[in-house]
């Protein structure tokens, strides 16, 4: 009988070493090796084995053409979720696997749940955290009534949910989480990086040969990445990110993956006591109503994916307690702000190293649109100066280090969406503005300097 290997796998890109080594050579990072037993072949894999055992013996692939090819399109299935097909870019393919990923408590699996008990294909809900007791009570917390179409499973073995999918025949399958799993021909805990390799292979197997779509759901750690090897993100065909703060309302659904659509989608959830509730339209419920003679608060026209929506940036400088002032943001990034403070000193001629700067996005959410850059500026100097920006006025712009207010994307859908939700002036880049007069009800002021943009906002 032959030994069982040991080996050392990198715990995030999976590059495999014959010893320990202290930074990877493949991606670089440090201190990211663990070992691992590997036991030596038998013949057929874990997942063909499996998939074999459950659907007959798979056909055998052969050479073909490329011209040859079947190029029609993938067939979906519509989930009955607006966000959810948005974001996966038209509905669940057939086939196909697809990995949800979010902080613990932030919605997973009620997302996943909600979803379920909406449609009306037959499903097998696998849950290795959760005793079906647990699930029907989140069932009924979501939904009055609990259709006859989902079959909870409890149980972390591959090989026994194998057996069970082919008794229940599901045309969807969902694993809660991937992290609990594992299979019997590994000598590892579940949760290791060749458990987690393995039990994701046979899965994927299972999707490709029996045109059952998979849901996995995963753990991030402390780094805000999905926990595992990262060969598991290789692996699925999509990854979706689920974030947010869990002391507000709104959630956000990212693709970070998708070999079927876009991965500039973006979804939208309000958390609620019912479960989760689709947002379509964002803007009105990240822009609260607050009294206009309120300073250091600013409105910019952002898009997070494809969709324009505006949202509130809040500021406040006050001077500093303890010699050394502080810098906080909340839903931007630290960095980035430290920036604009710079230009802000430099370009502008505010000085704000005795200050105490705190940045907050309103909502909870987090924002990576560099035209938010105007809003900031514009709410830090209201909040220093005490003087409040007037009703209606928002903006749109990056700015750079030399103080001059770069051009944005898609400037056409940022000025619709704040016409339509009636604001009446708006701050846009000056290389943006070509082509634009005349085609809007709501007035815009071309800048091409951030004192320019500050004396429309301020008069000087």
């Amino acid at each position: 009988m032959a030994k069982d290997k040991i080996a050392f796998v990198c715990d995030y890109c999976g590059h495999e070493s014959a010893k320990w080594i202290g930074k990877c050579p493949s991606c670089g990072q440090w201190n990211t090796f663990k070992q691992v037993r590997i036991a030596p072949e038998t013949g057929l894999s874990t997942a063909k084995t499996l998939v074999a055992h459950t659907f007959g013996a798979p056909k055998s692939n052969v050479p073909q053409a490329l011209s040859n090819v079947s190029s029609a399109e993938e067939i979906r299935i519509d989930m009955k979720d607006s966000e959810l097909n948005r974001v996966l870019g038209g509905g669940l393919v057939v086939g196909s696997m697809v990995l949800i990923g979010g902080e613990p408590g932030i919605g997973k699996s009620t997302l996943t749940l909600q979803t379920l008990l909406n449609t009306d294909r037959k499903v097998l809900y696998v849950s290795g955290e959760e005793s079906p007791q647990q699930i029907k009570m989140r069932a009924l917390r979501i939904s009055e009534s609990i259709p006859d179409n989902i079959v909870i499973l409890s149980e972390t073995s591959i090989e026994k949910i194998f057996s069970c999918i082919k008794e229940v025949n599901p045309e969807l399958l969902v694993i809660d989480s991937i992290q609990t799993v594992a299979t019997e021909t590994v000598s590892s805990s579940a949760g290791s990086i060749t458990q987690i390799r393995e039990s994701a292979a046979a899965l994927l197997q299972l999707a490709k040969s029996s045109d059952i779509p998979v849901i996995l759901i995963g753990h991030i750690n402390k780094e805000g990445s999905i926990a595992g090897p990262k060969v598991l993100e290789h692996i699925v065909d999509t990854v979706l990110q689920f974030e947010g703060d869990q002391h507000y309302m709104y959630r956000i659904l990212r693709s970070i993956k998708n070999r079927f659509g876009s991965t500039s989608e973006l979804g939208i959830y309000e958390m609620g006591q019912n479960g989760l509730r689709p947002v379509s339209n964002p803007s009105e419920l990240l822009l609260t109503d607050t009294p206009e003679d309120l300073s250091g608060v600013a409105i910019s026209s952002a898009i997070e994916g494809v969709r324009p929506f505006l949202v509130e940036t809040q500021a406040l400088v006050s001077s500093a307690a303890y010699g050394t002032p502080q810098r906080s943001a909340t839903g931007f990034d630290q960095r980035r702000l430290n920036m604009l403070l710079a230009v802000l000193e430099k370009r502008v001629g505010f000085k704000l190293m005795q200050k105490d700067v705190f940045l907050n996005i309103a909502g909870g959410l987090r924002i990576t649109d560099m035209a938010m850059d105007l809003s900031v500026i514009a709410a830090v100097l209201s909040s220093n100066v005490d003087t409040p920006i007037e009703a209606g006025w928002c903006m749109a712009g990056e700015v750079g280090l030399s103080g001059e207010v770069r051009p944005v994307s898609r400037i056409e859908q940022r000025i619709a969406e704040a016409e339509k939700l009636g604001f009446s002036h708006i701050i846009i880049p000056k290389n943006n503005a070509q082509g634009l007069k005349g085609r809007y009800k709501i007035t815009t002021h071309p800048v091409a300097k951030v004192e320019e943009a500050l004396r429309l906002l301020f008069g000087y």
